[in-house]
Order: C-alpha cells, then sequence, then structure tokens
C-alpha cells in the first residue's frame, strides 16, 4: 500500500514575509489532513532568508495543535546542530502533547553553511562518530537507559510511547545506519537525483528490528509540481529548474516568481545541470505525475512517497498538492 505525504520548507516567495510563509504552511496542514495525505513534516534550515522554517521542533507544535489524525514531524532536525539531550526532552514533549502523531526524523547536514551549524553547536566536529555517539544517546534518552559517572539522566517529561524515528538519507551513506538503529528510512531524492533503489535493498537486508519498528519502512521525498494543464506545468518545472540553478551557484535569498524568469533563456551549461537535476523532480499533468510515482514507488521499492512542492504562488502549490490527493487517492491507500 503506497502512502502519500507532504514535505514543507516554508519558502517565503520574492515579495512576501516569512510570518505569510509560516501562515501558508499552517494552511497547508489542514488541507493535507482534509485530502488524506498520511504525515506532514517541516525542514530545518538556516542562514537563508528564503526559508522561514529554521526550528521544525517549534513549528510542529503549532501544527499538530491545528490536526487530529494526521502524523506530524521533523524532516528532519540536523542532530550534530543540536545537544542527543535537548533533541530527545523537545520530542518527548511533544509526544506527550500528541501522542502516537509524532514523527522525529533525523539528519546529519547542516541545513545551511558549516559556520552558521558552528555557532548552532560549538561542539560540533562534523565527524561520523559524533554523529552516532548522538543517535546512542538519544535512543538511551527515550528508553530511561542513560546514565553518566554521576547516576542517571532522565529526559523530561516521562513519556510513555516513543516518536516514530527516521534516518534521512540523501547518498545512501546512512541507509546502513537507519537499519543498525531499527529506523525508518527516508531517501532524499529531491536532493540527489541518483538515489537509486540499492539504498534501500542494503537497509532491508541490513535492517535490525529495534522496540519501536519490527519491519523495516522506506518513504522516497521527491519534488513534485503537479498541473491542471501541459502550459501551466511547463511553467512550474522551467521555475524549479532555475530556482535549483540559482541555489547551486548559493544563492538562497529569494524565489523568483514566473513572470520574474519568463523570458529567461538557459545557457548551454545550464541545460546540462537541468538535465544532471532531472531525477529530482517530477512534473506534469495529472495522469503523468501519477505514471511517474507509481513506477518511481516499484523501482525503488518503498512504502510511501513524500512531495515536496517548491513554488511562487501558494495558488499553483496549493493546486498540485489537490490534483495529486486526487489522482493518488490520497484518502484510501493506494495498491501497487
Amino acid at each position: 500500500m503506497l502512502r502519500i505525504s507532504i514535505l514543507d520548507q516554508s519558502i517565503v516567495p520574492r515579495g512576501s514575509t516569512a510570518t505569510q510563509a509560516i501562515a501558508n504552511t499552517i494552511q497547508l496542514v489542514r488541507q493535507a489532513e482534509a485530502l488524506g495525505f498520511h504525515r506532514f513534516w517541516v525542514s530545518e534550515h538556516h542562514n537563508s532568508k528564503m526559508i522561514a522554517g529554521s526550528a521544525p521542533e517549534l513549528l510542529m507544535v503549532r501544527l499538530a495543535n491545528e490536526t487530529s489524525t494526521i502524523r506530524i514531524g521533523s524532516g528532519g532536525i540536523m542532530l550534530p546542530n543540536h545537544s542527543a539531550l535537548k533533541v530527545a526532552e523537545n520530542f518527548r514533549l511533544l509526544e506527550t502533547m500528541y501522542p502516537g502523531r509524532i514523527d522525529l526524523g533525523i539528519g546529519r547536514a547542516p541545513g545551511g553553511d558549516r559556520i552558521t551549524a558552528a555557532l548552532l553547536n560549538p561542539s560540533n566536529d562534523f565527524s561520523e562518530t559524533s554523529y552516532l555517539e548522538q543517535l546512542e544517546s538519544l535512543q538511551a534518552f527515550f528508553h530511561d537507559e542513560a546514565t553518566t559517572k554521576y547516576g542517571p539522566l532522565l529526559a523530561v517529561p516521562i513519556c510513555a510511547t516513543v516518536p516514530s524515528s527516521w534516518i534521512l538519507s540523501s547518498s545512501g551513506g546512512s541507509a546502513a545506519i537507519a537499519a543498525k538503529f531499527g529506523m525508518g528510512l527516508a531517501v532524499a531524492r529531491f536532493i540527489n537525483g541518483f538515489a537509486g533503489p540499492e539504498i534501500v535493498d542494503s537497509y532491508r537486508k541490513a535492517f535490525q528490528p529495534s522496540r519501536e519498528m519490527q519491519e523495516p519502512q522506506t518513504l522516497l521525498a521527491i519534488s513534485v509540481l503537479c498541473a491542471d494543464t501541459d502550459e501551466k506545468a511547463r511553467q512550474l518545472r522551467k521555475l524549479a529548474d532555475y530556482t535549483l540553478l540559482q541555489f547551486e551557484k548559493g544563492n538562497f535569498r529569494e524565489m523568483n516568481r514566473y513572470e520574474d524568469i519568463e523570458d529567461y533563456v538557459f545557457s548551454d551549461a545550464e541545460l546540462e545541470r537541468i538535465k544532471f537535476n532531472k531525477g529530482r523532480i517530477v512534473s506534469g499533468t495529472p495522469a503523468r505525475v501519477r505514471k511517474e510515482l507509481v513506477s518511481l514507488a516499484e523501482e525503488m521499492d518503498i512504502d510511501e512517497i513524500m512531495i515536496t512542492s517548491m513554488t511562487h504562488s501558494q495558488k499553483d502549490r496549493f493546486r498540485s498538492f489537490e490534483l495529486i490527493a486526487e489522482i493518488m487517492g490520497a484518502k484510501v491507500s493506494y495498491e501497487l
């Protein structure tokens, strides 16, 4: 059964404000629940006025309070930016307030630049060893098993249940970590368009059951732009391609309107990069999008598709999610 979910980054379009971006995220989570999406994750980004989502654990409180059934999570908490104890307490508090609905998606990227990451957590040495130690500590805190030379150390509040834990992976390197800790695996295809089924396969083969997750769980996160007409889909795709090129140039400052780049002509070098990035985005009218998403799910052998949609127009973005819900049957699980 293929589940459909949403990853929202609280984008601040050109000419808008962070206040409006967060309001759009709140409106979208209400729409997502009404349309039957399975879960709704928010991201952690820093040092970019284009993205308002810097503290997912805070935003999640509002989103969970606005809804009643959809799962709310982080996509993700960039663990090296934080103390493992503080993350455990934040998510235990969330789980206490909204039991059975909280997901802790964890990543190890900075969520921005290394200078900002070092300021967020001055003890961050950016090593895999430290990351693994933090994950070990996190599990100990969630199960009241953490100790120091001075005695036990509790992450409070004490909670009867544990948030569902996921590891984010774009290159596949973290798949072994997810398997080792018995966590779900979220493959970030919207970051790495070449992420293939071998990542999921290696995770499934190496998976070790944990107290909370007895069987491997997988999802594929990908950018999707769905429109009523071919022309609108073409416009959305051109803007998305242009935006990715800006990201690669280090420009994270603004999200342009389509009208701003309508007459822009891509250079040969840019067209090569667009071709290179094509695996990160699915776009088109409903029939085409449905065909590509089902094909991806079969190819990757995944249980769930998580959709992110980066546009300037919130009307276009909301319409895209409506169409996706219609074609993928979000209100009832779609059987492959």
